[in-house]
């Protein structure tokens, strides 16, 4: 797969295609001066239309979906866009420093009503916005401000996509608190545990995402079992590659999503973790976390190589993200030692190549394997397999 991907989750020397198509996607990578101000003007962002508001939203709490949602077909854009900004809601208050775990439980669960419902959507807006620190990004306060508009969107979808939408929102919002009320310094204590957890942010979603693809497309649901099935897995690779590449911002927070039956094998203690470390025991069990993501990746590859090669723009969105992983997979396995997240980041070039190879082999199954082989030579971690699966 011609993935030489990008950063936080990151193919090939990508072949050229015009360089007028990089150009004009790597426009929406960049929040602009226009989409800033918009995103200061309440009045102004609802005065949009509705694609052109969810559109400035993504921009501004997501570069990278602003990147790889847009090359959707027109069809899937709304509800892939909209679905991003109601996880993006349920993150807000998971992350928000300020709310109490007694006030997430209940943010979350409120939002749950109102999703499903689309009642009291401006009551529960007015609630958590004054609550929001300033450690929140301001473009994720705006969100919260506009939430009646977003979930008046949802509402005008057809009703198996808001259920999908609703269902989705539901797992996540009522699994991440599960986590969020543990004492994370020290690491989760599995990697069943890390799989739940990586289900939760982001197994769910690609099950929706499954879902919505079916829905649109008779031909892809011919594939939906095992479609679903694979979406977990993609799902989970891509939130490992994070995790790996967010080891020391973590850190810093005073969390851990690694899991410690992987560095007992080792021989590593992860209450010794600190960005000074330097052990050949911690590097080992990194190196196999990432031959599990690898692993993962590669079942991304199966999911995306079922959707039909003449729906382009789906294979994009999906290609884009994988791409991208494999890549920072790399740069982690080149550098075991590195101790800041800006380390594991892929270069802009490096997301150009991504783009570039993937608009060139889109169609072809051949190729994407061809490439997804040759960029992730050299992730698995050879005689080893995990004995607890």
């Amino acid at each position: 797969m011609i993935l030489q991907i990008a950063n936080k989750q990151s193919m090939i020397t990508h072949i050229l295609f015009p360089l007028l198509t990089y150009k004009l996607a790597i426009s929406n990578f960049k929040m602009t001066n226009e989409t800033q101000t918009v995103l200061d003007n309440s009045k102004t962002l609802l005065e949009l239309s509705d694609n052109q508001f969810q559109a400035f939203l993504l921009d501004g709490v997501s570069r990278t979906f602003a990147l790889t949602i847009p090359q959707l077909p027109k069809a899937l854009f709304p509800a892939v866009a909209n679905a991003y900004l109601l996880c993006r809601i349920v993150d807000t208050i998971e992350d928000e420093v300020s709310l109490s775990p007694e006030q997430k439980h209940y943010f979350c669960t409120e939002f749950i009503r109102v999703v499903k419902t689309s009642e009291s959507a401006e009551t529960f807006a007015l609630k958590l916005a004054p609550l929001l620190s300033e450690q929140t990004i301001p473009a994720e306060h705006q969100l919260i401000q506009v939430i009646p508009r977003v979930i008046q969107i949802t509402h005008s979808f057809e009703p198996i996509q808001v259920k999908a939408l609703s269902e989705c929102v539901e797992t996540m919002a009522k699994g991440m608190p599960i986590f969020q009320a543990q004492n994370l310094h020290d690491g989760l204590e599995t990697l069943a545990d890390m799989n739940r957890y990586c289900y939760y942010v982001a197994g769910c979603v690609g099950e929706m995402l499954a879902k919505l693809f079916c829905h649109y497309s008779p031909e892809i649901a011919e594939h939906e079992t095992e479609l679903l099935k694979l979406s977990v897995s993609f799902g989970q690779g891509l939130q490992m590659t994070n995790i790996l590449k967010d080891i020391w911002d973590d850190a810093q927070r005073g969390v851990c999503w690694l899991p410690q039956d992987i560095f007992t094998e080792t021989g590593f203690d992860l209450k010794n973790l600190t960005p000074e470390t330097n052990d050949v025991a911690f590097n080992e069990g990194l190196s196999r976390l990432i031959s599990v993501a690898q692993e993962h990746l590669h079942n991304a590859l199966r999911y995306t190589l079922l959707i039909p090669a003449h729906e382009t723009g789906i294979r994009k969105f999906c290609l884009w993200a994988l791409g991208m992983a494999i890549l920072t997979l790399r740069k982690i396995k080149s550098n075991l030692q590195f101790n800041r997240s800006e380390q594991a980041k892929i270069t802009r070039n490096s997301v150009k190549a991504t783009i570039i190879s993937t608009n060139l082999a889109v169609r072809s199954d051949f190729l994407l394997n061809v490439l997804f082989n040759l960029a992730s030579r050299g992730l698995t971690t050879p005689d080893w397999s995990y004995s607890n699966k």
